[in-house]
């Protein structure tokens, strides 16, 4: 039975890996829960699946928990360890007990646990595309020399995964992942200015949280995508497609030297490559729905609108950039989508401040995480002022 630390359980792929262990109670067991602020959940996950240890973020939020246990009257005996902070979260992704992390904590916070695990030689599904996204070079490196590696959560690295199995990697001539192209995808250019952070967080297929909700909607979440596929795979920057499909059935493709382009085809479900990443390299019964074949079906497919979504451009040319250029991408992404959501800045704001702050900052080549998290976080105090400066306009 194969032990689990779920970084990011009250999240919607915590959740949804919960229902995958749920499901396979003989094959896997949850050694720890980490999450953030929703106590109320994460009591009840604690409840169900008798983790030996569970982490929050701090002091304050522990006592809540403690509140939530007491209220579900579950004895104080059968509670686990309760933990806090950013050790406590590296502790429960290295400990002997754990064989497998599942990295789902959205943004930075997950990097140092994920890292550890790396070092620690963990296996891993991630699924918290930041940890490459802020310090893939870092990451991967330590990949290499611990030979852990990496199995991709996101339904498009996912895809890619499976589709790379087709051939050899030096046969993999370009990777193509696919966009749904969000809820403004026929939206008129001129149009955008006037979008609502209501209007921006109705995608049209899946249902995620605010933020790679307006992500998806920017395309900035595919320019993600696009530098973690290189740093997964082993890709340049021009050997890696985007295309808009609307239906979200094919989530990526790759092309082989001699023509031959392999697709991962599914539904729209994320336990199926939340299952794959915890039982590679098998392949289980998932509990999702299989494509009907038996009704008509089109695949469409687009090139994104440049023009329309500066934020891929903008990813694009961090990879070019390299060093933290990324980091800063992220980072300065994290601020303007908040801003967008408290209405501080239009949504065409976002790209702009994001590319203002990226002028702003000089990359770095950084060594260590603690380096790529200065990065971090000098990026976003330079985006902050941007977005004063751009409401004092």
């Amino acid at each position: 039975m194969r032990a689990l630390t779920l970084l990011g359980s009250t999240g919607s792929i915590g959740v949804s890996t919960l229902d995958v262990v749920r499901r396979w109670p003989d094959h896997f067991r949850i050694y720890a829960l980490v999450a953030g602020r929703n106590t109320e959940l994460l009591a009840r996950q604690i409840q169900e699946f008798r983790p030996q240890v569970a982490v929050v973020e701090t002091d304050n939020t522990r006592d809540t928990l403690i509140q939530n246990l007491v209220a579900l009257g579950l004895p104080k005996s059968e509670w686990p360890g309760l933990l806090h902070g950013s050790q406590a979260r590296v502790a429960a992704s290295t400990a002997p007990e754990c064989d497998f992390v599942l990295s789902a904590i959205v943004g930075v916070e997950g990097l140092e646990a994920t890292y550890a695990a790396v070092r620690a030689r963990k296996q891993i599904g991630l699924a918290n595309k930041e940890v490459l996204v802020a310090s893939g070079e870092i990451v991967m490196r330590a990949a290499h020399e611990t030979g852990t590696e990496l199995i991709p959560v996101d339904s498009e690295h996912n895809g890619a995964h499976q589709a790379l199995r087709c051939g050899d990697r030096k046969e993999a001539r370009r990777l193509i992942l696919t966009a749904s192209g969000g809820p403004f995808r026929n939206t008129p250019l001129e149009d955008l200015a006037s979008v609502t952070p209501e209007q921006a967080l109705k995608h049209p297929t899946w249902k995620m949280g605010p933020r790679i909700t307006i992500d998806s909607a920017t395309m900035m979440n595919k320019g993600f995508e696009v530098i973690e596929a290189c740093w997964l795979f082993g890709f340049k920057a021009d050997e890696v497609d985007v295309v808009i499909h609307p239906s979200s059935s094919v989530h990526a493709m790759v092309e082989y030297e001699d023509g031959s382009v392999m697709a991962q085809i599914s539904t729209t479900d994320m336990r199926m490559p939340i299952q794959y990443a915890m039982t590679y390299p098998e392949r289980w019964d998932a509990p999702v729905p299989r494509m009907d074949w038996s009704q008509p079906r089109t695949l469409e497919f687009f090139p994104p609108d440049g023009t329309k979504f500066p934020c891929l451009r903008l990813a694009y040319e961090t990879i070019r950039a390299g060093g933290t250029a990324s980091c800063t991408l992220n980072a300065a992404d994290e601020i303007a989508v908040g801003a967008f959501l408290n209405g501080e800045i239009p949504y065409p704001g976002i790209a702009e401040v994001v590319e203002e702050t990226l002028a702003r900052v000089t990359p770095r080549n950084p060594s260590t995480v603690g380096e790529v998290l200065d990065v971090d976080r000098l990026s976003r105090e330079v985006a902050r002022r941007v977005v004063t400066e751009r409401r004092k306009r």
